[in-house]
C-alpha cells in the first residue's frame, strides 16, 4: 500500500547521478511541485559538483540513506551515477520515489528489495517540459491515487495481468546479475531507452533472451526510444526488431507508449497490478492507495 500526498507536505529532491547544469530547468520544476503546495526540503544541490557527479558517492549515498523517511523523493536529473551507489546496499523504505534514465537502478534495487513507492516518471529537470496530461497524471497518482490508462501499438495481441515494472533498457541490462534486479514471471515489463542504435538495442534484447529473464513473464511494453533524431524507417526496424526477438513468447505486446525521455513521460509505480490489453493497445494500472 501507498500513501497519498497533500498539501503541506514536505519532501526531498536528491540528486544522485549527475550535477545539475540547468539551473533554470531545475527551478521551473521546483516551481511545479511548490504549485501543488509540496514544501521542498533544501539540501543545496545547485552547489554540488564532483567531477560529473552531484557530491562524491558517499555522500550522495548518505543523503539518499537520510531521505529514506521522506514522503516523496524526487530525483533531479539522471545522467550517470546513481548505480554506483547500489554497492552500498541502500536500506529502503516505503515512501515514494520518482525518477527515469540512469535513477532507473535506485526504482528497480527498491522494487526487488520489497518496497513500495518506486515509481518511473518525470525527474525535476524534465517537469516543466511535460504536457498538461503528464502533470495532471502525475500529480492525481500523488494527491488521488489513480492514473488513466494510455496507449500503444498493438505488436501481438491478448490480454494478461500482473505487477507492473519499467525500466530504462540499459540499466535493467546492466542490473542482471545483482541483488537489485527483480524476478520478473508473472509481470509486466515496460522497457524505455534514448537514441540507442538498433544493433544495441538489439544486443540487450538478445542478452535478456539469453538470460531467461523473459520466460514466464505475462506481458511486454515498449515506450519511447528516441526523441525524434531518428526516421520512421528507423522505428519500423525497431518494431520489426521487437517482433523478431519475442515472437515465440506467446504473450500481450505494446508498441510507443508515452513513457520515456520524450515531452509525455506517463508516470507507472512499479509493483501495481496492471492489465495490458493487446487488442486495442491500452495499459490500465490499479493502484492501493490509502
Amino acid at each position: 500500500m501507498l500513501n497519498k500526498l497533500k498539501k503541506g507536505d514536505q519532501i526531498n529532491i536528491l540528486a544522485p547521478s549527475s550535477f545539475i547544469d540547468k539551473e533554470e530547468d531545475f527551478i521551473k520544476g521546483i516551481d511545479i511541485l511548490e504549485n501543488w503546495g509540496l514544501k521542498i526540503i533544501s539540501n543545496n544541490i545547485l552547489t554540488k559538483k564532483y567531477g560529473y557527479f552531484a557530491g562524491d558517492d558517499q555522500s550522495r549515498f548518505e543523503e539518499l540513506e537520510k531521505a529514506q523517511n521522506s514522503k516523496l523523493i524526487i530525483f533531479a536529473k539522471g545522467g550517470w551515477g546513481a548505480a554506483r551507489l547500489l554497492e552500498k546496499n541502500p536500506n529502503w523504505g516505503n515512501g515514494l520515489m520518482i525518477g527515469f534514465s540512469d535513477t532507473c537502478s535506485l526504482l528497480l534495487s527498491k522494487y526487488s528489495q520489497g518496497y513500495f513507492g518506486s515509481i518511473h516518471g518525470p525527474m525535476i529537470t524534465t517537469l516543466f517540459k511535460e504536457p498538461e496530461w503528464s502533470l495532471r497524471r502525475l500529480r492525481n497518482l500523488l494527491f488521488e491515487g489513480y492514473v488513466d490508462d494510455i496507449k500503444g501499438i498493438p505488436l501481438k495481441k491478448g490480454t494478461a495481468k500482473g505487477e507492473i515494472i519499467v525500466s530504462n533498457l540499459t540499466i535493467a541490462s546492466f542490473l542482471i546479475g545483482t541483488d537489485h534486479f527483480p524476478e520478473l514471471k508473472g509481470k509486466i515489463i515496460i522497457f524505455e531507452d534514448i537514441n540507442e542504435d538498433i544493433y544495441k538495442i538489439d544486443r540487450m534484447l538478445t542478452y535478456l533472451r539469453m538470460t531467461n529473464k523473459l520466460n514466464g513473464i505475462a506481458g511486454i511494453g515498449f515506450g519511447s526510444f528516441s526523441d525524434d533524431l531518428y526516421t520512421l524507417e528507423w522505428k519500423d526496424l525497431l518494431k520489426s526488431l521487437i517482433i523478431e526477438r519475442l515472437q515465440e513468447f506467446d504473450i500481450p505486446i505494446l508498441f510507443d507508449l508515452p513513457i520515456g525521455h520524450i515531452s509525455g513521460n506517463a508516470c507507472i509505480p512499479l509493483g501495481c497490478e496492471a492489465t495490458i490489453n493487446g487488442n486495442d493497445g491500452k495499459l490500465s494500472v490499479h493502484i492501493p492507495f490509502y
